[in-house]
């Protein structure tokens, strides 16, 4: 379909209000991290660094992203392992109720954060009587970021050929071994763009963290939320906030470019296919 001129021009201007509409208070969070002005006055004063060394020299901030970040690491690698082995069930297996297990899986992420973190609130304090800790808030991140490995996995299982995983197991290699040397090379790709994502929607959760943590440990978003209104901790609320910017945005740009790999399966695929038969 041939646009025209103006119909082009139109389509771009939305398209930059849109883009303004969104990034623009991103931006303004930039700024105001080097504001001089406390209280944030439009244009900046001048510019300074001492947000900057105020919100590395706090300890509250430290601690916060150190619970973030072990909570984001353990959860995405549950969510590689419990992502990987039910792509693989649901797509290379047939048996009764394969529909249904396969939109169980995916409607976590579907469900709204509140929904999800009460649900699991009362799972874990009432049914299960654990008492709330960061294991607990690593147990409800994994339901939703294995979601992001499992939609991953499943969609470059249905682009690889069964074929050499069948011809490597009829030239005598084991399971474990086609999975390592021909399956797994093919995955790793889409398992790390994947294990990104999940670790981007971990890190900066809030919703079902603040239902499922517990006494006296905070993570970083949860952080910025109590001390959002403090006016003295208002500036390094603005630095922790680029922080959290940046830290989501480097997985997803990954995650993208991983995304957008094709799958070979030609020749080099084929030498991985003998290499495991000889191995098994």
């Amino acid at each position: 379909m041939r646009l025209s001129r103006s119909a082009k021009t139109v389509l771009g201007v939305i398209t930059g209000l849109v883009l303004f509409f969104i990034y623009a208070p991103l931006l303004l969070v930039v700024v105001n991290s080097f504001n001089a002005d406390r209280t944030f006055g439009w244009p900046p004063s001048g510019f300074t660094l001492e947000w900057w060394g105020r919100a590395f020299d706090s300890t509250g901030v430290r601690e916060a992203l150190a619970t973030s970040l072990w909570v984001a690491v353990v959860s995405t690698v549950l969510s590689l392992v419990l992502g990987t082995l039910l792509s693989m069930a649901l797509q290379r297996y047939r048996f009764f109720g394969r529909e249904v297990v396969n939109l169980l899986v995916i409607l976590p992420i579907a469900l709204p954060g509140i929904v999800t973190g009460i649900a699991l609130n009362n799972m874990f304090t009432t049914i299960l009587g654990v008492p709330l800790s960061l294991w607990t808030v690593i147990v409800a991140h994994a339901t939703f970021c294995m979601v992001t490995v499992f939609n991953n996995a499943i969609a470059r299982l249905r682009r690889m050929s069964p074929g050499l995983e069948e011809a490597s197991a009829d030239l005598g290699a084991g399971v474990f071994t086609t999975f390592r040397l021909v399956t797994f090379p093919q995955l790793r790709s889409a398992l790390l763009a994947g294990g990104l994502l999940a670790f981007a929607l971990s890190f900066d959760e809030i919703i079902v963290t603040t239902f499922t943590i517990g006494a006296g440990e905070t993570t970083l978003p949860i952080w910025i939320l109590q001390n959002l209104f403090r006016p003295n901790q208002a500036p390094v609320v603005n630095v922790v906030a680029v922080v959290l910017i940046l830290v989501s945005i480097l997985p997803i740009w990954l995650a993208q470019r991983l995304s957008a790999d094709s799958v070979g399966v030609g020749a080099a695929s084929g030498r991985a296919a003998a290499k495991a038969a000889k191995k098994g």
